[in-house]
C-alpha cells in the first residue's frame, strides 16, 4: 500500500500556498525561539569544565532548530484555534527546549553506535572525547532535559514526552534487526522511521496542543501532522544519502549501507533487482556490497518512489493541520512541508 507504480509525477513539489499567504517558518518562529540554545546551555549546568564543552559543543547556536520551530509554530497555531492567543505560554517553550535536548542526546548516542566521525559538518563527540565520555554527555543531556520536563508539572506532558525516549530505545533495537519477508521489511522501516524520527516531532507537538487548547481532537490533529512531518523528514534524509555530496550534507554519503541499514531507496530498488536480498540480509558486510548496492539503488527508481512516499505524507500532514483555524502559523506549518521536500540537506 505504500508504493506507486508510476513516477511520472515523483518529484513535482506543487506549490500549495499563494504568495499572499506565504509564511516563512524559520522567520515566523524566531521571536521564540531566540536565545533558545543559551536556555538549553542554562539548563545543562555544570560545575565539570570536559562535560561543560562537550554539552556546549552541539548547542553551538548554529543548527537549523527545526524541531524547536515547529513546536513553537504548532504551540501558536493551536493557541490561536482555541482563544486566539497569539503568544507561546512558558511551559509551551521549554517543551521546544526538551524536544532539542532530546534530539541532541540521541545523535551523540547514535554516533556511538555507529561509529560515525562527522555530524553536522564537524567531528563527532565520540571521536574527539572517546566514546565512555561521549555516553555519558548523552546520558547527561537527558537527564537535564527530565529535569526540565518535570519542572513543568504536568503529568499529562511528562507522559506525552517520555515516550519519546522509550520510542527512540526501541527504534535502535528495530535498526538492530531486519526482516527476510519483503512486506514486513517495508512495515519494520516505517516503524523504524516513526520511533527514531517521527516519535519526537508528533509528541512535542501533542505536548504544546495539550497545553493550549482541551480539545482532544485537536492533540490529535497535532499528533498526526508531527508524525507525518517526521516521517517525511526521515525519508527525504534517506534519499539524500544517494543523492547529495559529503561536503554539502554535513556527514558521510552511502552511510547507513555501510551500516548494514536497507533504507527506503534500498528497498524500493529490491523489488528491480531481487539479487540485492542477499545482500540486504547480511547487511551489506561483504567487499563490494555497498557499492554494488549504491549502483543499483542508482539505477532503479528507489529514489523517486521514496520521494514519492515523503509527499505523501506531506500532503496528510497538510490534510491535517488545515483542521485548525486559519492563521499565519497554520500556514507556515504547512509550507514547512514543502520545505522538507525540497532540502537538500
Amino acid at each position: 500500500r505504500f508504493h506507486h507504480t508510476s513516477t511520472s509525477h515523483c518529484c513535482s513539489c506543487s506549490k500549495t500556498i499563494s504568495d499572499e499567504k506565504y509564511q516563512d517558518p524559520f522567520q515566523l518562529g524566531r521571536k521564540d525561539l531566540k536565545n533558545l540554545y543559551e536556555d538549553i546551555k542554562k539548563e545543562l549546568l555544570v560545575s565539570a569544565a570536559e562535560l561543560k564543552e562537550m554539552c556546549d559543543y552541539y548547542f553551538d547556536g548554529k543548527g537549523k532548530a527545526f524541531r524547536p520551530m515547529i513546536v513553537v509554530l504548532m504551540a501558536r497555531a493551536c493557541n490561536i484555534h482555541h482563544n486566539n492567543s497569539k503568544e507561546v505560554q512558558a511551559n509551551q517553550r521549554s517543551v521546544a527546549i526538551i524536544a532539542e535536548m532530546i534530539h541532541t542526546a540521541s545523535l551523540v548516542h547514535d554516533d556511538v553506535i555507529d561509529d560515525a566521525n562527522s555530524r553536522r559538518g564537524k567531528m563527532t563527540l565520540n571521536q574527539i572525547w572517546g566514546e565512555r565520555k561521549a555516553v555519558l554527555a548523552g546520558d547527561f543531556i537527558l537527564s537535564a532535559a527530565s529535569v526540565a520536563l518535570a519542572r513543568i508539572g504536568n503529568t499529562t506532558i511528562i507522559s506525552v514526552l517520555t515516550q519519546v525516549i522509550e520510542d527512540l530505545v526501541r527504534g535502535e533495537f528495530l535498526q538492530l534487526g531486519s526482516k527476510e519477508n519483503e512486506n514486513e521489511r517495508f512495515a519494520h522501516y516505517l516503524e523504524k522511521t516513526f520511533k527514531k524520527t517521527a516519535s519526537l516531532i508528533a509528541n512535542s507537538c501533542k505536548a504544546v496542543s495539550i497545553l493550549g487548547c482541551p480539545d482532544p481532537k485537536v492533540h490529535e490533529i497535532a499528533y498526526q501532522y508531527g508524525k507525518n512531518v517526521g516521517i517525511a523528514f526521515q525519508l527525504i534524509d534517506d534519499v539524500l544519502d544517494f543523492t547529495s555530496c559529503a561536503d554539502h550534507l554535513g556527514k558521510p554519503t552511502a552511510a547507513d549501507l555501510k551500516l548494514g541499514l536497507a533504507t527506503g531507496p534500498v528497498l524500493f530498488a529490491c523489488r528491480q533487482f531481487p539479487e540485492m536480498n542477499a545482500m540486504i540480509m547480511r547487511r551489506f558486510s561483504k567487499p563490494g556490497d555497498v557499492e554494488r548496492a549504491r549502483k543499483y539503488v542508482l539505477q532503479s527508481d528507489g529514489v523517486q518512489q521514496t520521494t514519492y512516499l515523503a509527499q505523501r505524507y506531506c500532503h496528510a500532514a497538510t490534510r491535517e493541520i488545515r483542521k485548525l483555524r486559519p492563521s499565519p502559523e497554520r500556514e507556515a506549518l504547512v509550507h514547512l512541508t514543502e520545505m522538507v521536500l525540497m532540502r537538500d540537506k
